[in-house]
């Protein structure tokens, strides 16, 4: 189970930094997890700075917002490396749709934690065909902290661990809700595959 703790100062060796992974399937939650952690950061007065990649504009242009429109303040970035120029001093450093950057964030990651900060990142840890997205094999890795989310079946409210795409789109990175993708347990997934692959 993970343990919240605050930044502090370890003898002899400065601010301990650490990164945390919420990682999951649509639908499970991973947004909501990284700003009640964040909110509670917050409340703990410590200074907070969250970055989303700018191609995630589903709700807000700026804000990361959950399914069940909580939301927070956020500052969308073009590149990985931008998140290490815009950070600054502040203690704690969330990253929403983490799977959306390219290989360098985590490089970034592992700087902003070798630094003394806390680093959270919440992003999906499969594709739309069950596979490893994008660098969150690299960034589950490296982390401290691992917190794997699950939702609730479309099909059979089952525990849900994939995203199933609706639509017969094959490009990797498509961004959208409901209207194009279902939470599914690997039978209905499997299932949904088999059938896709026959019209």
């Amino acid at each position: 189970m993970f343990i919240e703790r605050n930044l502090g100062k370890s003898e002899g060796h400065g601010k301990t930094g650490w990164i945390e992974v919420i990682c999951g399937c649509m639908f499970s939650g991973k947004t909501e997890e990284l700003i009640r952690r964040l909110n509670r950061a917050l409340i703990a007065r410590q200074k907070v700075e969250i970055f989303k990649p700018i191609v995630d504009n589903r709700y807000h242009p700026t804000n990361v917002v959950s399914h069940n429109e909580r939301e927070v303040r956020s500052t969308p970035v073009n590149f990985a490396n931008d998140i290490l120029l815009l950070a600054g001093s502040c203690d704690v450093v969330g990253i929403d749709e983490a799977q959306f950057f390219d290989d360098s964030i985590v490089n970034v990651c592992n700087t902003l934690a070798n630094n003394g900060k806390r680093v959270v990142v919440a992003g999906l840890d499969m594709d739309f065909e069950g596979n490893p997205f994008g660098p969150m094999p690299n960034l589950l890795a490296v982390a401290e902290f691992v917190t794997k989310l699950h939702a609730i079946c479309a099909q059979t409210g089952e525990l849900a661990s994939f995203s199933y795409r609706l639509s017969n789109d094959a490009s990797q990175i498509r961004v959208g809700e409901k209207e194009l993708y279902e939470a599914r347990s690997r039978a209905s997934f499997n299932e949904g595959k088999k059938k896709d692959e026959t019209k």
